[in-house]
């Protein structure tokens, strides 16, 4: 078991283990509770952490991870709606068409 990094929050470290289980990488999220001892210890000791069961798939959870946090930004217009896009998203976010039916903006 490796760590993989610490997370800002328990909402972004939960997404991030939820992610690379998605992907077939098992990860869990550890410090769960610890932010009810801040004050007591730094702040970044009670923050969450994300952790590879498997250490052999630490670099590549690592690689993943840079990618989803660095998503490319697009503008896209959905075929389904007509509703122009923005962002690093996948879907669009009035008809929930994905991004590979539309056509760029």
């Amino acid at each position: 078991m490796k760590r993989l990094l610490q997370a800002p929050n328990l909402a972004l470290a939960t997404l991030w283990a939820d992610m690379l289980a998605g992907v077939g990488i098992e990860a869990t999220v550890q410090r769960v509770y610890a932010g009810g001892i801040v004050g007591e210890l730094p702040p970044d000791q009670g923050l969450p952490e994300v952790w590879v069961q498997d250490d052999g798939q630490h670099g590549r959870a690592r690689q993943l991870l840079d990618e989803w946090q660095h998503a490319p930004h697009r503008h896209w217009a959905c075929r389904g709606c007509g509703e122009v896009v923005d962002g690093p998203f996948e879907q669009c976010w009035n008809c929930g068409r994905d991004r590979l039916e539309a056509s760029p903006a």
